[in-house]
């Protein structure tokens, strides 16, 4: 099967993504196209706990946008302001990755108790040709009622929205029937701070108690 589509440079440290299947090493290309000046500080800086996953809050990453949920809703993730947000990107297709993910998603919420309910994951595809809004939300929902899915509908552009959190994909293996191929692309996870801001990346492979613990520094007041 393919390997993934390569790592993003986040300033002078280089976070590994894996495709939906295995993970890839870097090139030098994949690393320029995917760099970005820093970014002010953003008021999450003020945190001083020490993080399991990586700081983000220097990085020029991030930022609102609408898509559509599992309802054929327009969701705009602003909405979630007030809440700490998980926001990862993969596909209702993806044989191991995401599943994996979203997996250990719910059991982070388990561990955190009472502290869930400050905390929404929102898991956005990046093959919206097959996942129409129905299916990726009620694919979402398989792993724990509370999840959000979003898809792109007529509109809304997933590219510009894959630029602002530097998530690459592509697809892979597509035959003449155009519905039977798999697509490669960013995993991990985006942890979004009570104003909106991308704080912590969390590399696929992080164990629930620590994406646990990282959730739990963004909570406090």
């Amino acid at each position: 099967m393919r390997t993934a589509i390569p790592t993003f440079l986040l300033a002078a440290t280089t976070l590994a993504v894996l495709s939906a299947c295995q993970p890839k090493t870097d090139t030098a290309a994949d690393k320029t196209a995917a760099s970005a000046p820093t970014a002010q500080t953003s008021s999450a800086a003020q945190t001083t706990a020490p993080l399991n996953g990586t700081d983000m809050r220097k990085e020029d990453i991030g930022g609102d946008f609408t898509l559509t949920d599992g309802d054929g809703k327009a969701f705009k993730l602003s909405d979630l302001k007030g809440k700490v947000v998980v926001l990862s990107f993969g596909y209702t297709h993806c044989p191991d990755v995401c599943p994996t993910e979203l997996l250990t998603y719910s059991d982070v919420l388990k561990q955190l108790g009472d502290q869930a309910k400050d905390v929404k994951v929102v898991f956005v595809s990046v093959d919206s040709e097959r996942d129409t809004p129905d299916v990726i939300g009620k694919y979402a929902k398989q792993f724990n009622p509370d999840f959000i899915g979003l898809t792109a509908t007529e509109g809304q552009d997933l590219s510009v929205i894959k630029q602002q959190y530097r998530v690459v994909s592509a697809k892979v293996g597509q035959k003449e029937d155009a519905e039977n191929y798999l697509v490669d692309h960013s995993s991990g996870a985006y942890l979004i701070d009570k104003n909106g801001e991308v704080a912590i990346f969390s590399p696929y492979g992080s164990n629930p108690d620590t994406i646990a613990a990282d959730i739990k520094t963004l909570l406090q007041p």
